[in-house]
């Protein structure tokens, strides 16, 4: 059984018992979350498609950690003006663990 779930703007295909990386939510590590936005659910070959989202599921999940992904170079250069910039970024995550899904 899978499932399609809209997690902060995202779409994210879910099973239970997987580790997923969402951008960073407002929420303390260990506390549980529950996802009503469900697009799609597949439960063995049978498939409900929502409208937009399915009516009465949900996804459980539970917060794992907040962390940092790999950094992301960003190099700018302007050729025969000597001008070159060098920018980081390192996006914040959050791993959620799905736990159960409805519907």
């Amino acid at each position: 059984m899978y499932a399609i779930v809209e997690i902060a703007g995202q779409q994210f295909k879910v099973e239970k018992d997987k580790k997923v990386f969402v951008h960073r939510l407002p929420l303390e590590e260990g506390t549980s979350v529950e996802f009503d936005r469900v697009l799609l659910v597949d439960n063995e070959g049978s498939v409900s498609v929502g409208t937009p989202v399915v009516e009465g599921a949900k996804v459980t999940a539970k917060v794992l950690e907040h962390t940092k992904g790999d950094k992301v170079l960003v190099f700018k250069k302007k050729r025969r003006k000597s001008y070159q910039k060098m920018n980081g970024h390192r996006q914040s995550f959050t791993q959620v663990l799905i736990e159960e899904i409805v519907g």
